[in-house]
């Protein structure tokens, strides 16, 4: 018997109603025991598979739930992590924003050349670099993969730096003096490898966010940073000024 109404006289298709009603549902909180299969909700609304499905499908789309065939739907889980898009910031000051404890596994810390990281921060070739690779941890659970380099000429200070609950900000500008002043960020979506999920400890379900950073300062690039981290945990805000109404310009003819 069904226990929820659909109107198949509208003009709106019963994947969208379905969808709709579903969203409403999600954000009043009705789904923190559990989100209902497939079976449940054909039943409930009295909707084939394939309604169900395509309904499923956008919530999908829109992160509000994780569903694959074969499992069970479940409510994603809200984001660990909120980042502004509009400030140069630290992982370590924005999970310890979040009130989680940052804490980093130090996979490698060491000066080496890459040829391909020195042109991103416009240097030569075989010019010595920092590099520094730390596994990042919220509250215990792995949250990133942080991969820096630097130039050794500012940054080796900091080999003998210990990064296991510190900012590399910080440090930086506590040993050597430099303050990154500016970056320019790319950030996309990434299915992320089979040796980055047993890393982050994250199912084929979860995507993560590749993060490229070019740091500089006093218009110098000073950091090139590449942080894989996990989507489920993470996620990035902004907020642009409401427009105003354009001014109304008036024509006289003459």
């Amino acid at each position: 018997m069904t226990s929820r109404t659909l109107d198949r006289s509208a003009s709106t298709p019963l994947w969208r109603q379905l969808q709709d009603d579903l969203v409403t549902r999600l954000r009043s909180g009705e789904f923190q025991a559990g989100f209902p299969g497939e079976l449940a909700l054909m039943d409930d609304y009295g909707v084939s598979r394939h309604t169900v499905r395509q309904a499923l499908q956008r919530l999908r789309a829109e992160g509000l739930v994780v569903a694959e065939r074969g499992r069970q739907p479940r409510v994603s889980a809200a984001a660990a992590v909120e980042q502004p898009l509009d400030t140069l910031y630290s992982l370590f000051a924005s999970v310890e924003a979040a009130g989680m404890e940052q804490r980093s596994v130090v996979r490698v810390l060491d000066v080496r050349a890459d040829g391909v990281v020195a042109d991103r921060l416009d240097l030569e070739g075989s010019t010595p670099l920092v590099h520094l690779e730390r596994l990042r941890l919220a509250d215990g659970e792995p949250f990133a993969i942080d991969r820096v380099w630097l130039p050794a000429d500012l940054a080796r200070p900091l080999l003998t730096a210990d990064f296991t609950h510190t900012s590399l900000y910080a440090v930086l500008a506590e040993r050597t003096g430099v303050r990154l002043d500016g970056s320019r960020e790319t950030i996309k979506a990434v299915v992320p490898t089979a040796a980055e999920r047993a890393l982050l400890g994250c199912g084929p379900d979860v995507a993560c966010l590749s993060i490229h950073r070019q740091g500089s300062s006093g218009g110098r690039p000073v950091e090139w940073r590449h942080t894989m981290v996990r989507g489920d945990r993470f996620a990035v805000t902004s907020e642009f000024p409401a427009v105003g109404p354009r001014p109304t310009r008036s024509v006289t003819h003459r």
